[in-house]
């Protein structure tokens, strides 16, 4: 398994390009926009486009998702279905954030305790709500490795003050969800840098254990 980040949009979204080096089919994760960017790092690795992956309906993430699934005639699966309000007005959203945004429908709407395949790989469904109702994390067990999209940042948790967004749901989400996963999983955010929920743990400053302590994040 192997990934690389791409950021796109104004908002600079974490876009990654997950692939099996066995078979060198892969995966987009979050293809928000700039799709010309997205396209020369297929071509630059060499990777066969298999599928698109979405973590949650916001637009900086799955924006362009519909366009480039067409373009490339691959099918989008995710997020989980308690996001599809946020997609059906993906086409008012966009030019109120001045951004390229196009409502789509997902091949497949995922559930917790599912998998997804690229390639041989195999990716465990995390259902974590919270920022957005249907916002699901992609985890490779073996690679100790997961994308968690607004979930959880490095010092940081995701916004919930946005329509079905609940801070209580957030914290549980990573607490009972995320941090079982194990201290050594490295994680792709939606923005920012990479970091381990070991280290999110001892210093995160919302969700750290000594911060917990303390009780829920300031509402």
């Amino acid at each position: 398994m192997r990934v690389g980040i791409i950021p796109v949009t104004p908002l600079q979204q974490n876009c990654s390009l997950v692939w099996c080096t066995k078979t060198m089919r892969g995966a987009l994760v979050d293809p928000g926009g700039d799709l010309p960017k997205l396209k020369q790092a297929l071509e630059q690795t060499g990777v066969i486009l298999e599928k698109i992956l979405i973590t949650h309906g916001h637009l900086d993430h799955c924006g362009q998702a519909g366009v480039l699934a067409k373009e490339m005639g691959v099918p989008i699966e995710g997020p989980h279905e308690e996001d599809r309000f946020w997609i059906a007005q993906l086409d008012d959203d966009g030019p109120r954030w001045n951004m390229e945004a196009h409502t789509f429908e997902p091949d497949r709407w995922l559930e917790h305790g599912d998998t997804v395949t690229v390639g041989d790989l195999e990716l465990d469904v995390v259902h974590c709500p919270g920022h957005t109702p249907g916002h699901v994390v992609f985890h490779h067990a073996p690679s100790r490795f997961a994308m968690v999209g607004d979930v959880l940042f490095q010092n940081g948790i995701g916004r919930w003050d946005f329509p079905r967004g609940n801070l209580e749901d957030l914290v549980n989400s990573i607490t009972q969800r995320l941090w079982p996963l194990g201290d050594d999983v490295t994680f792709v955010p939606g923005h920012g840098p990479v970091s381990t929920f070991g280290d999110e743990r001892r210093t995160n400053p919302y969700v750290s254990d000594k911060a917990l302590e303390r009780g829920l994040p300031m509402s």
